[in-house]
């Protein structure tokens, strides 16, 4: 085998093992293709564009434009965001001629060791966040605080108001709370307020 063809070698070995994090982490069968697709993609541009005298500026443009693709079909958490640009990240590395085997290979394994210390399940494992529609309109973030702490049984770090609709008596909330954490002592109404 020929050195030229060891950073491709090496981006399919991370690519791999990112791939086959992703789907043990998250079960998305789905998002595999997409992962591989574009870093193989980008892998086969950066190399031609390496190739000739076009040089790295356009790589990295075209990097900056396939960041930008939003992906219509389904909404995409942050942490498959995360998987996206770690794949693009993956395939220009390994794709610019210019780049030493030694620093591909540097390069491959910090980005593969990042996301899987990043997205390991014991990393802040009580954390958890959630969209809730309420049956309830809340106005007082007190009131809603108090109400999502008994319906969780967590402590709320964060609560933020998406919609109020007080003809049809709902709230749609974001929520950030941590499970088996004290819940601060308060005083509850059965309508979800404070005293």
């Amino acid at each position: 085998m020929t050195t030229t063809l060891l950073p491709y070698l090496v981006d399919l070995v991370a690519i791999t093992v990112l791939t086959t994090l992703y789907v043990r982490r998250h079960r998305r069968r789905e998002l595999v293709v997409a992962y591989l697709g574009v870093n193989v993609g980008v892998l086969a541009v950066a190399a031609t564009l390496g190739a000739t005298t076009v040089g790295a500026g356009l790589g990295l443009g075209l990097f900056g434009v396939l960041s930008i693709i939003r992906l219509r079909s389904t909404e995409l958490g942050q942490h498959e965001v995360a998987y996206y640009f770690s794949a693009l990240a993956l395939g220009l590395v390994a794709g610019l001629a210019a780049t030493p085997l030694a620093a591909v290979v540097a390069m491959s394994a910090l980005v593969v060791l990042v996301l899987a210390v990043g997205d390991h399940p014991r990393l802040l494992p009580r954390y958890r966040a959630q969209l809730m529609h309420l049956d309830a309109a809340f106005t007082d973030h007190t009131a809603l605080v108090a109400h999502l702490e008994q319906l969780l049984g967590a402590r709320v770090h964060v609560a933020v108001v998406q919609e109020v609709d007080l003809v049809l008596d709902t709230t749609l909330v974001d929520v950030r709370y941590e499970v088996g954490a004290s819940v601060p002592a308060r005083v509850r109404t059965t309508t979800g307020g404070t005293r």
